[in-house]
């Protein structure tokens, strides 16, 4: 009985530890779109629960009955790293007008368990007309349309909408296509993940611009934490005092870990003085270890940060070198020159580089082929290093950072003359002492 024991006790950690890592990557979780992996969290919800309240303070709610897990991932310094994309157009991130149609649309749904494509555009023209805050929404205009049809995939890529009868991306060609939905008003109120909700902030509309970014923290302020209530909230005189130790050190373990189990690297100089001491005190280290061990990650500490690695490669869902994109391809061909400039790059000089990856295969990366092409490419290729932790900017120019040193150019193929670098190859090189894994 105690080794069937002990094998029990084996197989619940590895399950655990798999199911960290698939919510970590899909914090939406439906049955729909992975039916094992959705099995695996229902079963192992409790633990799961336990393990992301102590080590991140994000909830997690699975709602086994509705086919769905939703974690709640709050990040303490948010930001437009991740942004909602488009499920065409090579997956562009959303622009103003997109977000605007997805807050309207989304909040339309809530009283619609089944709708047409056409009475909801209907309710979105009648809802922003009524607003003199939002530009109104015009059907008749195809690049109104296919703003729309991005947001109504969003939502079907979350299974909030399901289309029960024609497809979405007919709305493009004519406002007159029969789409028919139903619609999960239950999930679409579990996706905001903000502790606060956005009505709570009253501020007039006009005010708005001008304290984006303080209203944007104060969207993710957390009670838990202590210290003084937000001004601007309508529950002001339940008013905090002074943060005790206790909630001092959450506030440490959650910020840091967050960061460590929501980010590509935890560089130490992105740390704050007592967030840095806490990581490197012993109590810090110890529970960075012992949760990155429960989560499956292997935890490489160096003296500029810290980097989790998972072996099967499930807790991502941006890969890095990655050759499914022009974009990824010229990352990695850029990071060569860019490590090899310990001052950085300008602007200027990266669009030397982008110009120098086109002359070299001319018949790749068509879409960039044009005057502004090289420019365009260095800026898509700057983008993905930066999301990457790889690059960073620093008084005018661009810089590898220590873990761009991990990668290491070691072929470039292509499978015919004048084709692209679909051959690329990266590998890790031996690092040198105190350089990021």
């Amino acid at each position: 009985m105690s080794k069937l024991a002990n094998q029990l006790a084996s197989a619940e950690r590895e399950e655990v530890a798999r199911a960290i890592r698939l919510l970590l990557a899909r914090p939406l979780l439906t049955e729909a779109a992975d039916p094992t992996g959705f099995e695996l969290v229902r079963r192992r919800r409790d633990p799961l629960t336990r393990w992301f309240d102590y080590t991140c303070g994000w909830s997690l709610l699975v709602e086994p009955r509705r086919g769905y897990a939703r974690l709640a991932k709050i990040r303490a310094y948010p930001d437009g790293s991740r942004p909602a994309r488009r499920a065409r157009s090579g997956r562009a991130p959303f622009d103003r007008r997109r977000y605007v149609l997805l807050c309207v649309t989304a909040a339309e749904l809530l009283s619609m368990p089944m709708t047409t494509i056409g009475m909801l555009a209907d309710r979105v023209v009648q809802a922003t007309a009524a607003d003199r805050a939002l530009p109104g929404f015009d059907p008749v205009h195809r690049p109104e349309r296919m703003a729309f049809v991005d947001v109504l995939k969003l939502l079907e890529a979350y299974d909030v909408l399901r289309a029960v009868d024609g497809a979405t991306e007919a709305f493009v060609d004519s406002a007159e296509a029969k789409v028919l939905y139903r619609v999960d008003s239950t999930l679409l109120m579990r996706l905001p993940a903000a502790p606060v909700g956005a009505s709570r902030l009253a501020v007039p509309a006009d005010e708005v611009p001008a304290r984006f970014e303080d209203l944007l923290t104060g969207l993710v302020r957390e009670r838990r934490y202590g210290g003084a209530a937000d001004e601007e909230t309508a529950d002001d005189t339940h008013g905090e005092g002074a943060t005790t130790d206790a909630q001092r050190n959450l506030r440490l373990r959650h910020s840091v870990l967050r960061r460590l189990f929501d980010d590509p690297v935890l560089y130490r100089a992105d740390l704050t003085d007592d967030e840095l001491a806490y990581a490197t005190s012993l109590t810090g280290r110890q529970i960075m270890r012992r949760s990155a061990e429960q989560a499956g990650f292997l935890l490489e500490e160096r003296a500029e940060g810290f980097l989790l690695v998972d072996p099967d490669g499930i807790a991502t869902d941006v890969r890095f070198p990655d050759d499914t994109s022009t974009a990824r391809v010229a990352a990695l061909l850029l990071l060569e020159p860019l490590c090899a400039a310990p001052a950085g790059m300008l602007p200027e000089q990266l669009a030397e580089a982008g110009a120098e990856q086109l002359r070299r295969f001319p018949s790749w990366a068509k879409a960039y082929q044009s005057e502004d092409g090289p420019a365009r490419l260095a800026d898509d290729a700057l983008g993905v290093l930066l999301g990457a932790g790889l690059a960073g900017r620093a008084r005018g120019r661009v810089v590898a950072r220590p873990a761009a040193y991990r990668y290491r150019l070691t072929d470039t193929t292509s499978p015919g003359p004048k084709s692209g670098p679909e051959g690329t190859t990266a590998s890790r090189g031996p690092a040198a002492e105190g350089e990021t894994h």
